[in-house]
């Protein structure tokens, strides 16, 4: 927006009666509005200023907050400590601890209008003046107690603490500080490594000692949890875990664990009991379950909807693929299929073609699979004689192609006429084979290999589940322990399990997430699940495994996309087995016992 401003002098002129505007001094000037650029500007730079305020402000208020509350959790801290110096030393200890006494171990107190936890932790120590375990010249370890006062509170920047810790020495003569028989019960908490661990919790719960014991508290910078004094007993149950850990404890007799394993420990008089607890992060599996069966994928030409793009010099008419236009045929053609990418592959089977070739012309046939946008012949390492091309037949076996290295197939034929004049070849009809899954609700067993006893039933395992898959063959299964588990179903569901990738038992490492594919098959009364790997331990699929049992059986499967091959219908007994996979030495051995579900490894040097 712009305004005039004329000046005195040209005001004047205008006023005059002659209106003449020849007067010397006339001046005119141009003067500027406020934009919407610097609106803006102005705005933004307010909008700094006062969020800087704000900020400034809100500092301040944490800061005499946060001032006001620690001052409040010192004043606990103190409270608690005097009155642990005005009580006898006798009776210096927390209710369930060790030492014993009425002191909680933990409460919850609201002070100026903020919620505080007041944590207490008495414990007995051993001066090293005088030496320390075994060493101690006196043979006495609870020298003195030492108490710890832990005042927490929530603030906008998280749980605060103030930490208090005093020594408590024994009157003069006392010469014994624990009551006797007593010993020293060491926890030390592990990880997946064997390393210790520092801050997991550990609780110690023991009802046949007088008071009954029970301690919540953590592990020390060493990972370790020690108890001087511990009155000598059976019985302390222990169990340890932290946030997002998994746990490790000690474990009750019952009628199912008749010999539990680890045990509820046990103090002895002036002896020191170690227990170690190993836990890690937890992690995830997830489970899907598929109906595996065998597909086909088929183009018989009544439109152009699965023909690739790379196609040249190709029709498709009167349900079927020929050459372009009219004779004469100048150039060979090319026709390609849609890339076919079947849902939970598991193995490729078999690619058959219909076609008819007049005299002086020939189609001969090739498969791709995409790579780097484009597509790439599969190699004659894997397809024998593809680069060449395929012919002299109807049909080509491609389940030798690894289902888990080329999931994406694509059909090819090259059309040639060697007289130009010739009928056009044509294609009727192609199509592909394949086995892959369907999604099924499934209920499964899942055991892991950790075990915690034994009783009348036989081994007892930490994890022993029975889950089930949803509608569409899926579960996800969160806070697993690491450990190495088997899955399973029972016979009663009507199928076995004829592939499982990863191959099983599927080794979980802490704080990670897998998963595995379960391929059902119609149940059999004895069948023989085989997996292929080599020295690294990665599966090798579309190998070949060859079953035989004397001249009554002899049968050979290719590892499917999960490295493995599915026996099933078998009769009991004992079978022969040999594997073999390019770039690999053959194996074989004999009496392989196939009783009921049986599974089988084979590594291949």
């Amino acid at each position: 927006m712009e305004y005039e401003v004329w000046s005195m002098a040209e005001k004047k002129i205008l006023d005059s009666p002659l209106h003449t505007r020849y007067a010397i001094g006339y001046t005119r000037r141009a003067s500027r509005g406020v934009t919407l650029m610097d609106t803006v500007v102005g705005t933004a730079l307010m909008l700094v200023i006062f969020l800087g305020i704000w900020a400034a402000f809100q500092l301040s208020i944490d800061v005499v907050t946060n001032n006001k509350a620690r001052g409040s959790a010192i004043a606990l801290g103190n409270e608690r400590m005097e009155y642990i110096r005005s009580i006898t030393y006798a009776s210096i200890g927390t209710s369930g601890g060790i030492p014993s006494g009425s002191i909680a171990q933990s409460e919850s107190t609201t002070l100026n209008g903020v919620t505080f936890t007041r944590r207490t932790v008495i414990e007995y120590a051993d001066d090293p003046k005088d030496g320390t375990g075994g060493a101690d010249t006196n043979g006495i370890t609870s020298d003195y107690k030492v108490a710890k006062v832990d005042v927490s509170w929530t603030s906008r920047t998280g749980v605060r603490h103030i930490i208090l810790v005093s020594r408590f020495e024994p009157p003069a003569g006392m010469e014994i500080a624990c009551t006797p028989p007593c010993g020293t019960l060491t926890v030390d908490v592990v990880n997946a490594n064997s390393q210790l661990l520092s801050g997991a919790s550990v609780s110690i719960v023991n009802s046949s000692t007088v008071p009954t014991i029970s301690i919540n508290t953590f592990t020390n910078a060493s990972g370790t949890a020690s108890f001087i004094g511990a009155p000598a007993a059976s019985g302390y149950q222990i169990v340890t875990t932290k946030s997002g850990y998994s746990t490790a404890q000690t474990y009750s007799v019952t009628a199912q664990n008749t010999n539990p394993d680890p045990g509820h420990l046990t103090v002895s008089n002036n002896q020191t009991t170690t227990g170690t607890f190993a836990i890690d992060v937890l992690s995830s599996l997830a489970v899907s379950t598929y109906s595996r069966s065998t597909n086909t994928w088929s183009d018989s030409f009544s439109d152009e909807s699965k023909i690739g793009a790379s196609t040249d010099n190709i029709e498709v008419s009167g349900n079927r693929a020929r050459f372009e236009g009219i004779q004469p045929w100048t150039a060979p053609a090319n026709l390609y299929s849609q890339t076919i990418t079947p849902i939970a592959l598991s193995r490729w089977g078999t690619f058959s073609w219909n076609d008819t070739q007049p005299s002086e012309t020939t189609i001969t046939y090739h498969v791709y699979y995409p790579s780097g946008g484009g597509l790439t012949l599969v190699p004659d390492s894997v397809l024998s004689g593809n680069s060449t091309g395929f012919s002299s037949s109807t049909s080509l076996d491609v389940s030798g192609i690894p289902a888990d290295t080329y999931p994406s197939l694509v059909l090819h034929a090259y059309l040639v006429a060697q007289n130009p004049n010739a009928p056009s070849p044509s294609i009727e009809e192609w199509s592909l084979t394949y086995e892959s899954g369907q999604g099924i609700a499934i209920p499964f067993t899942m055991r892991g290999a950790k075990v915690i006893g034994s009783g009348p039933s036989g081994t007892v395992y930490k994890y022993d589940q029975l889950l089930t898959t949803n509608s569409s063959g899926a579960l996800t299964i969160s806070n697993l322990e690491w450990d190495a588990y088997t899955l399973s179903v029972a016979a009663s569901t009507g199928y076995d399990i004829a592939s499982s990738c990863a191959p099983q038992p599927i080794v979980i490492a802490p704080n990670t997430s897998r998963s595995v594919q379960l391929f059902l098959a119609a149940q059999t009364a004895n069948s023989l699940l085989v997996d292929v790997k080599n020295n690294s331990g990665t599966t090798i699929s579309g190998g070949s495994v060859r079953l035989t049992k004397g001249g009554s059986y002899d049968a050979t499967v290719t590892t499917d996309a999960c490295g493995q091959a599915f026996f099933g219908g078998l009769t009991n007994g004992n079978y022969s087995v040999s594997a073999s996979s390019t770039g690999y030495q053959t194996y074989s051995a004999d009496g392989i016992d196939v009783t009921g579900t049986t599974r089988f490894s084979i590594v291949l040097n």
